[in-house]
């Protein structure tokens, strides 16, 4: 199977961090604040692969280095250390040595990112539709009446009202929001979506469509994805192969059946038994 990504030693550490930070935290101590220097280490040593059509679940309590990690790769944070590689057909980016160009062309074009918070994936100064349209301006799309019939069709496909396409979302309940968010992360058909904790605080019948409509996504376009959540459902429901963080480490990686079945670390047999 084609390889989609390969991360290899990604760290991020905030402050200023000091000769002890790596030995002071993670899960055998129990912190990812480092004692000596104060600074907190988000993430370390983290390695995955992720291949063409593939959902990978990355599992973790707040805290654990989880949304870091996918901020660092689609350019919300800088890392501090370590190497991705993004395979896009016979072209190969090494994501941290770009320059900010770079990173706004991929980020425009071939990546796409649904937060958790709706508010840091749309604009709510201008409709529905607006947001999707300010994607696809920054691709090859210009003439405005096929940018209409692309969004339109967009929140069609992710069964949002065409008669609201002009609204703001604002005016959209949360569930509605990520839909909106989907749409505007699928509008130039990227390889590569990344998922925030998108279900957290809705209800459970909305969250159910939610899920749905993103296995659609991936079953019908192929798109890679990477799931972030703290939620064990979500991720039995999506994730064919999972990772399991704590404390900015990976503790336990492999099939998700495999982890949620027969968990081997002391923490993950602790997350699959407070959900049952």
């Amino acid at each position: 199977m084609k390889k989609v990504l390969e991360v290899r030693n990604l760290s991020k550490i905030h402050g200023r961090g000091c000769a002890h930070c790596l030995d002071s935290t993670g899960p055998d101590m129990d912190s990812n604040i480092c004692r000596h220097c104060g600074s907190v280490v988000a993430a370390h040593g983290v390695s995955f692969d992720l291949h063409a059509g593939e959902i990978l679940g990355i599992i973790g309590e707040s805290g654990s280095g989880k949304s870091t990690t996918v901020r660092t790769l689609f350019f919300d944070e800088t890392p501090s250390a370590g190497e991705a590689i993004f395979f896009d057909g016979q072209r190969q980016w090494d994501l941290f040595a770009l320059n900010a160009a770079e990173q706004r062309w991929l980020r425009n074009r071939r990546f796409g990112m649904v937060y958790q918070n709706a508010h840091l994936g749309l604009n709510f100064k201008v409709s529905a539709g607006g947001n999707i349209a300010e994607r696809l301006l920054m691709s090859d799309f210009s003439h405005y009446g096929e940018i209409r019939r692309r969004a339109r069709q967009l929140l069609a496909r992710t069964e949002v009202l065409a008669e609201r396409m002009d609204e703001s979302p604002k005016q959209f309940s949360g569930g509605m929001q990520q839909r909106v968010q989907i749409a505007k992360a699928l509008a130039t058909q990227p390889p590569l979506l990344f998922l925030d904790e998108v279900t957290t605080g809705l209800d459970l019948s909305v969250q159910a469509r939610i899920l749905d409509l993103i296995l659609e996504i991936q079953q019908e376009l192929g798109t890679a994805m990477i799931v972030v959540t703290h939620d064990l459902g979500v991720i039995r429901l999506l994730a064919g192969r999972s990772i399991v963080m704590k404390y900015g480490r990976i503790i336990e990686s492999g099939l998700t059946d495999q982890i949620l079945e027969d968990p081997q670390h002391a923490y993950t047999q602790r997350l699959v038994a407070s959900s049952l």
